[in-house]
């Protein structure tokens, strides 16, 4: 079962293309050209045909490239990037607390950028029901006001005026927090009544790059998902070249995730969004909208405001629930989520007592075996009990060596005979084994452990161990695991075995340090256990002393 858990996660990894990471350099406010293409930048998925109302309109469209001027939004964990220019939108991106690697401190990571090559930013507006007078993502807009602060939020407002229509944006940023309030303010100055929706897209590039062997970050998804209220579809490219994503939802949201960060935008609960998700492939694009469905009336002198939650930042899950319950599961856990958060529940707490990701692995670890003592105790008294058989069974191999259906009969009256069942180690390992792979994905997946220290030389657990310590260390636990279990009956399968320790070594030596921590933490358990299990049996022994 080991073996073929090895085996999914080196399929994972030669099958998975992930993007990498980019370096977005702050730009100062100045005037650029940045190369894109009309159909990257300018349409809205199609948004003309979402709606009725406008089906025979189309959003306007620019042949040459956009003029681009950015401006700083930040608080003390994010900076955001806002092109005034361009719909006043943000294209830009950096979190300052998160790092690419502990040698690269100086180098925040980055989840939007204009990146030729792989821009990764978002576009959103309003679209008139009446006329071509609308804010949309192509409009230029100017500052209003801000950056201020007032009652621990950051803001700054932007506004576009045609005629007798104004739109106020305004971004809003609290401290210590990835989640971003927008509000599109309508303003109708004009004698008569003005209709309009809001909409927002996530635009994303792919870069083509090769794949590693050893990157852990190919494990996860790299893509789009969009939520529909009661869980997440995962958006693969190949699905939507051949059936794009059309769906209505009223409490959705949709988002670009990685390893460890999301980018995503929540709409308001209870409201009816047309989500939409297409690829190109030609340039590698993806695109996931949405579009509200619930037209917005603004009487003459009046206004009306359109309020949607972005999210760009790490998966931090106390984060995302208050920010919208469901935008948790955004971490990926995979089919066993059932069991990797109630994992996660438990790390967490343990670290806020703790304090240290390491102990609370260890100590996660450590309850789990309590969980399952008395089925792991079964399974160690089978296997202590198989292994006094040894002597005996390589005997009746011995003996009908070219005879192996007289070696089985004989085997099995030897079981029959000492009540022995050879499965019955078994069942234990395999009911364990969900909760072990559960817990291995929730090391790989939450952020909260990456990049954390443990002690002495093993400064990031999110790592591989830098002097491959904790994967000797496991190894030969397991060998010492092997030497207290009885060995298989078959020669080929004994020899299996006896590689197997070698094997893990090797493949563990690249993994995560906080993976092979709980792994050796675990074995080293088994051991113990099974030492016990032994030595109570010896000693129950007639004539032992």
């Amino acid at each position: 079962m080991g073996f073929a858990v090895l085996l999914y996660a080196t399929y994972s990894q030669w099958t998975y293309v992930s993007a990498p990471q980019t370096n977005y350099v702050e730009p100062e406010p100045r005037e650029q050209r940045v190369e894109t293409t009309a159909e990257s930048d300018n349409d809205v998925l199609g948004l003309s045909d979402t709606l009725p109302s406008i089906e025979n309109r189309s959003i306007s469209q620019e042949t040459s490239s956009p003029t681009v001027r950015t401006e700083k939004l930040e608080n003390n964990v994010i900076q955001l990037y806002i092109n005034p220019s361009r719909g006043a939108d943000i294209v830009g991106a950096k979190l300052t607390k998160y790092h690419p690697s502990k040698q690269q401190q100086e180098t925040p990571v980055e989840l939007l950028t204009l990146d030729p090559d792989a821009y990764h930013y978002f576009q959103t507006g309003v679209l008139s029901l009446e006329n071509e007078n609308e804010a949309n993502h192509t409009q230029p807009f100017r500052r209003l006001s801000g950056p201020t602060q007032r009652d621990g939020k950051t803001s700054v407002k932007y506004i576009w005026q045609q005629g007798d229509i104004e739109v106020i944006k305004t971004y809003s940023l609290s401290e210590n927090s990835y989640a971003i309030s927008l509000e599109q303010e309508v303003i109708n100055y004009s004698s008569q009544g003005y209709s309009f929706v809001p909409y927002v897209q996530l635009v994303k590039r792919n870069a083509e790059v090769d794949r590693s062997m050893f990157d852990v970050e190919t494990y996860s998804f790299d893509g789009g998902i969009v939520y529909d209220g009661d869980s997440y579809e995962k958006i693969y490219p190949d699905d939507l070249k051949k059936n794009p994503y059309n769906q209505t939802h009223n409490a959705g949201w949709a988002a670009n995730i990685k390893h460890h960060f999301l980018v995503a935008f929540v709409p308001p609960t209870g409201e009816a969004y047309k989500y939409e998700a297409t690829h190109t492939e030609a340039d590698r694009l993806n695109k996931i909208s949405a579009i509200s469905l619930e037209t917005r009336s603004v009487s003459s002198g009046q206004s009306e405001t359109a309020t949607t939650t972005l999210f760009i930042g790490p998966k931090l899950q106390k984060q995302l629930r208050s920010t919208r319950d469901g935008l948790e599961r955004s971490v990926d856990y995979g089919k066993l989520s059932f069991l990797a958060s109630p994992l996660f529940w438990l790390l967490e707490n343990i670290f806020e007592y703790v304090g240290n990701w390491g102990l609370s692995i260890i100590l996660v670890t450590l309850l789990i075996k309590i969980i399952f003592f008395r089925l792991t105790e079964s399974s160690g008294k089978s296997m202590a009990r198989m292994r006094e058989l040894q002597p005996r069974l390589k005997a009746i191999q011995d003996r009908y060596e070219n005879d192996k259906q007289a070696q089985s009969k004989a085997m099995m009256d030897l079981y029959q005979k000492e009540n022995v069942n050879p499965m019955a180690g078994c069942l234990p390992m395999l009911i364990q084994i969900p909760f072990f792979i559960a817990f291995y994905w929730v090391l790989l997946e939450s952020v909260e452990i990456r990049q954390a220290p443990f002690f002495l030389w093993l400064n990031d657990l999110s790592s591989r161990d830098p002097y491959f310590v904790l994967p000797i260390l496991m190894g030969l636990g397991m060998w010492f695991q092997q030497k207290l279990n009885p060995a298989p009956p078959d020669p080929t399968q004994a020899k299996v075995m006896t590689i197997l320790p070698i094997m893990f070594t090797g493949l563990f030596a690249w993994f995560p340090s906080g993976l092979v921590l709980y792994w050796l933490t675990n074995s080293l358990l088994s051991i113990a256990q099974q030492w016990r299990i032994n030595k109570r049996i010896e000693t129950a022994k007639p004539g032992a002393k």
